[in-house]
């Protein structure tokens, strides 16, 4: 009994020592299985399920939608009835479906400020982030109640964004379809985090990589298969590369896995105006960050790189 209680105090200390996890709001584009002419993106779904693969580092106070809000609020509860396996009721709400309305209050905002009220937690947002603008600009008296805010946006100055093998530039989708929302995002001084494509494009999940859904008897992993597959097809003819990057993963992973990044930390940011990327002679804005960048207030972490290790993490939150 006595060489017994030394290992019984110590495994009562590790018990005793463990620690909570995070609660996080996440806001969500989420669009996977939306019927449309070509695939939908899936990444929001990956790092949902994600998410709840691990209540141990990250648990969801609540999920809001933007853009589509109908749909993804249906696919949403769906996502959740096949992969919750908490116990806990995880609410989803509403928020702008046009991405043109910062300051009109919305189920989503609403929800988001009764939940700030209550603690201090972080916000994950993986879409444009017009529910977080519109929660900043009518409740300013909650920004010192928002930890940080974790997006799926931002590059190095100059940097191209060319997936695949590198056929065509794609935009900051994110960023471009609500520049304002992040100006209004950056102007609050709440601590941002952008993890976008600069990461993300580390990890590529190939068709060998979701075989294991296919087939599968478990609730939903048939259905994620047959949305997953042709979203793959659909970046191979794009570019070049039978597989897809889960782009939504490494906001979360900055709040899961954060071992698995290299960062700049407080790096000015600044949105420059300059000829497109993408097609045409138009002019458009740009989310940059640099060193250089020396009469800009605005400051962020950067997500720049992701380590060996972190695919492995992703595919393995699937199963």
């Amino acid at each position: 009994m006595k060489k017994l209680l030394p290992l019984l105090i110590l495994t009562h200390f590790a018990f005793a020592q463990a620690p909570k996890p995070q609660r996080i709001w996440l806001d969500t584009d989420i669009m996977v299985g939306m019927k449309d002419k070509n695939a939908r993106e899936v990444d929001d779904a990956v790092a949902i399920i994600m998410a709840l693969k691990h209540p141990d580092k990250v648990q969801l106070v609540g999920i809001s939608t933007v853009t589509y809000v109908d749909y993804g609020y249906d696919v949403t509860k769906k996502l959740l009835k096949w992969y919750n396996k908490t116990g806990r009721d995880i609410p989803v709400y509403r928020g702008s479906d046009t991405l043109r309305d910062i300051g009109h209050e919305n189920d989503a905002t609403r929800a988001m400020a009764i939940a700030l009220r209550k603690e201090k937690i972080p916000i994950l947002a993986i879409g444009p982030v017009t529910n977080v603008a519109t929660l900043i600009k009518n409740h300013p008296d909650l920004i010192p109640q928002i930890e940080e805010v974790v997006v799926c946006a931002g590059r190095t100055s100059g940097l191209p964004f060319k997936p695949g093998l590198e056929k065509l530039s794609v935009g900051d989708y994110n960023f471009e379809k609500d520049p304002e929302a992040f100006r209004v995002l950056f102007e609050s001084g709440v601590k941002v985090v952008l993890s976008g494509y600069e990461c993300s494009v580390y990890t590529l999940l190939g068709k060998t990589d979701i075989e294991f859904l296919n087939g599968s008897k478990r609730p939903g992993d048939q259905w994620l298969y047959d949305q997953f597959r042709p979203w793959q097809l659909y970046n191979e003819q794009l570019f070049g590369i039978d597989g897809f990057v889960p782009w939504d993963t490494t906001p979360l992973g900055y709040l899961t896995h954060p071992n698995y990044f290299k960062y700049y930390t407080d790096i000015p940011v600044r949105i420059n105006t300059r000829q497109t990327d993408t097609g045409g002679n138009d002019t458009k804005p740009f989310l940059e960050v640099s060193t250089d960048y020396k009469d800009t207030k605005w400051r962020a972490v950067y997500a720049y790189k992701t380590l060996p290790g972190f695919e492995e993490l992703v595919i393995d939150a699937l199963k």
